[in-house]
């Protein structure tokens, strides 16, 4: 293999089109070189404007494209299964945008089959890959806030369109597979665990059937994740982190713009009767999905594990599977 990955693009899904595939083409060791789309002149025009060579008018002609070396699978989450274990059985390493599959079982088998066919699996979290969660995570691990108590996530945005994606059950929508999953994903990461006991509270639309809120607790043992995640409510995202001796919020813990500066403030209260001190730490623009594609590449590149391994989106996926069965009561 050369010193850069060459990618296929599996439908002209927005994510893709819109962020994913721009940053993608700005990695230093990335190419795209071709798109699918089952409407193959939406595909011819996606590829028009994005600048890719190639254009398939099916996913299975990209996957038998042999210049490919990855694909990038965006497509609805009741696709993903399907379709990254056929990308890695034609040899084609696999990011799978999130939630990995509908169900853990689906998840494992994506897994198994990567596995099996010797190509790389990874879920695309790409908030992980950001340098200030490596910050937040080195605050966490390196006592700043003494012990980590309770992580606290805010997720909502607003969509009643019922014919998005988002809000059809044949789809995998709803706001706990959309959203929920980053709350849980993060979650699982600060703690460095899996939960213990899970409470889960779930509101449905009267139509759709999909969640539009949903909150869950989570138990940690020696501490506490707990989420309200929504599609029907004012748009917002938040994470704070509390510790026995100090706290962090995250300004915009998600998807901060690839344009501007973003921050965390750290609180700490080494002097109680002075009252705490706030710093505020801030991150110059960068574009995460491009780090995302990078490091994805180079692990391929480099024939090393991904940042994420792919048996994470596993797990999250069963955390996600007990939060709806806890919240049937």
């Amino acid at each position: 293999m050369t010193d850069t990955v060459r990618w296929g693009i599996l439908s002209t899904a927005a994510i893709g089109t819109e962020q994913v595939i721009p940053a993608i083409q700005d990695a230093s060791n990335c190419e795209v070189i071709a798109i699918a789309s089952r409407d193959l002149s939406r595909g011819r025009a996606a590829a028009d404007r994005l600048r890719i060579p190639r254009t398939y008018g099916s996913y299975e002609e990209l996957l038998a494209d042999g210049d490919i070396d990855a694909i990038y699978n965006p497509l609805p989450n009741h696709l993903h299964r399907e379709w990254s274990i056929a990308a890695g059985r034609a040899g084609k390493h696999v990011l799978c945008e999130k939630p990995f599959a509908l169900s853990s079982a689906d998840a494992q088998e994506m897994v198994d089959v990567c596995a099996a066919e010797g190509v790389q699996l990874m879920e695309a979290f790409m908030y992980r890959l950001h340098p200030l969660w490596a910050k937040v995570l080195e605050m966490v691990s390196s006592g700043v806030i003494g012990e980590l108590r309770s992580v606290q996530t805010r997720f909502a945005y607003f969509n009643n369109d019922r014919d998005n994606i988002r809000n059809r059950m044949d789809t995998g929508g709803g706001a706990l597979m959309d959203i929920g999953c980053y709350a849980i994903n993060l979650s699982r990461m600060l703690f460095g665990s899996e939960p213990t006991r899970v409470q889960a509270s779930v509101l449905r639309d009267p139509d759709f059937g999909t969640d539009i809120v949903t909150s869950a607790l989570l138990d940690f043992g020696g501490g506490q994740a707990s989420f309200v995640v929504s599609t029907q409510t004012e748009p917002d995202q938040a994470v704070h982190l509390l510790g026995s001796t100090g706290r962090i919020e995250v300004e915009i813990p998600f998807n901060p713009p690839p344009d501007r500066e973003t921050r965390i403030f750290l609180t700490q209260a080494e002097n109680p009767t002075a009252g705490p001190d706030t710093v505020t730490i801030t991150f110059p623009p960068i574009n995460q999905y491009t780090v995302q594609a990078e490091l994805f590449a180079q692990s391929i590149l480099d024939d090393a594990p991904v940042p994420t391994p792919p048996e994470d989106g596993v797990a999250n996926m069963r955390v996600i599977e007990r939060i709806l069965e806890a919240a049937k009561g």
